[in-house]
């Protein structure tokens, strides 16, 4: 553990380094606070910058953005009753009427100083359980390996979005469009329909930057009335907010209720170590979990510091839940994830089981980055509040353009072809039908990531041994092919006495 850390702060504690990691911050927190463009967006407009960079800074400029983009949220549900991200909703409940009552700087203050020392113990449970996992996975075969796919392409369709079925259909067109080019195994052109562009592949960067950001953005342009008014609301509202920060007396009060604190750091780090889960998941449960426990849970919702240090405790401390599975199985535990393994990929850096055995380097910057970026956003938060708040009023018919901007200039200079715009703008589409008949986009992308890993392992396991009964007497293999069947009966199970409750109510 000590020595990934060692090598880490080899890596990190470099001042370009440390630069990059700032101007990710900076770049996330901006990005947090502006109410619909989600972190995920953010990492994937990051991306295309990394390229010319080296691994470890590359995945420590995205790491910055993740962590600024996480906490950036709280500045609007603070102040204006808007989540900047879905991940900061229940800090609305008590952020808001605390800055109603007067006191938004105070809102503010426990709010960034319980992201900072949530985001400080899910680090102490990633560096402690993830080479625990690491040395587990070393027994892995191609049978487990496709199995662990398996059951985590069922986990996330099954925990993301309304209904499991849609899940599964996304994820099965994440799956769908990894099998267009040459087979991994004979070379065999596939899906190609006579395009030259075709037989290399879909590029997943194209198709993460096309379903997250050009679909958004149409989405943006067709309710661009709203957002105007929305816009106007925001700008009236930003001009009376009053900054009053006391960074020591708040930090007195947040460490006055010290199991509140670990309570919602633990339950964000455990969430976010469940593929598909996250930020939005892990707020509202540390927050109702703090109310339960509360000696005065009937002072949650007017403006309750209690209610302030669980919701953003709870959202924070998921990034270094989510970096677990990541790093000890090169699994994907969300979406934003999914665009730091393909940092990997696009570096030549394989993510899987082995990745803190093969390269530690790797691993402890992640880490140490990690810290870097949880300092950086303590820092810039208390300094630049008042600025960052301004971000608000800058109009979506100036967004919107930049932006797209970004994503054409990200897609073109990845294989220099004009043919990757059309798959980019063929992507925005679709992106854009699956969120207008709800379908999350999640399982889509993690299912691009992990659909030629799968592939692959099958296909060795089949060439080693013919057998497919292999894959249910291998006792971890039936183990994950077993959670894979439970997680989407259990989803079914809960949803089907979810609508039995809401019908039996009058």
């Amino acid at each position: 553990m000590f020595d990934l850390l060692y090598l880490g702060i080899a890596e990190i504690f470099q001042p370009q380094v440390l630069l990059i990691i700032l101007l990710g911050v900076i770049a996330g927190i901006i990005t947090g606070l502006i109410p619909g463009f989600t972190v995920a967006m953010a990492i994937v407009l990051t991306l295309p910058l990394t390229f010319g960079l080296d691994p470890v800074s590359g995945v420590a400029a995205m790491i910055g953005v993740l962590v600024g983009g996480m906490s950036g949220g709280l500045i609007t549900a603070s102040l204006l009753g808007i989540p900047g991200t879905p991940s900061a909703v229940a800090t609305t409940f008590d952020g808001f009427p605390m800055a109603r009552n007067g006191q938004p700087g105070k809102a503010l203050s426990i709010g960034i100083w319980a992201s900072f020392l949530s985001s400080i113990v899910s680090l102490f449970l990633l560096v402690a359980i993830a080479p625990q996992i690491a040395s587990f996975a070393l027994m892995f075969g191609p049978w487990e390996m496709f199995a662990l796919i398996v059951a985590a392409l069922t986990i996330i369709a099954s925990v993301t979005g309304e209904s499991v079925l849609k899940g599964l259909i996304a994820g099965m067109f994440g799956l769908l469009i990894a099998t267009v080019g040459a087979d991994p195994i004979s070379g065999i052109s596939r899906f190609s329909f006579d395009f030259a562009t075709l037989r290399a592949g879909i590029p997943f960067l194209v198709v993460l930057i096309g379903m997250f950001a050009v679909s958004r953005l149409m989405e943006s342009i067709q309710t661009s009335e709203l957002e105007k008014d929305q816009q106007r609301r925001l700008e009236d509202k930003a001009k009376d907010v009053q900054f009053v920060l006391r960074p020591i007396a708040t930090l007195k009060q947040v460490m006055r209720k010290p199991v509140n604190l670990l309570r919602s750091s633990s339950i964000g780090a455990i969430v976010g170590a469940i593929p598909g889960a996250g930020g939005s998941i892990a707020n509202i449960i540390a927050y109702d979990q703090a109310k339960k426990w509360s000696k005065t849970p009937d002072e949650f919702g007017k403006g309750h510091d209690e209610g302030v240090v669980a919701s953003e405790a709870g959202n924070n401390s998921t990034v270094g839940g989510d970096l677990i599975p990541t790093v000890a199985l090169g699994i994907p535990g969300s979406a934003v994830t999914a665009v730091l393994l393909s940092a990997l990929m696009v570096h030549g850096i394989n993510p899987g089981p082995l990745l803190i055995t093969n390269e530690p380097n790797i691993v402890g910057g992640i880490f140490v980055a990690f810290l870097a970026a949880s300092f950086f956003m303590l820092v810039v938060q208390f300094t630049g509040i008042k600025y960052f708040i301004r971000v608000t009023e800058i109009p979506a018919h100036v967004l919107v353009p930049v932006i797209l901007v970004l994503c054409v200039l990200g897609t073109f200079v990845l294989n220099n072809r004009v043919t990757d715009l059309y798959i980019l703008l063929l992507m925005g589409i679709v992106g854009y039908i699956f969120v207008k008949y709800k379908f999350t986009l999640a399982p889509v992308i993690i299912g691009v990531i992990l659909g030629p890993i799968a592939e692959t392992n099958l296909r060795r396991a089949y060439m080693n041994e013919p057998e497919w009964t292999l894959f249910f007497t291998r006792p971890i293999s039936l183990t994950f092919l077993i959670i894979a069947v439970l997680s989407i009966v259990f989803t079914i199970w809960q949803a089907r006495r979810a609508k039995a409750k809401a019908a039996a109510q009058p």
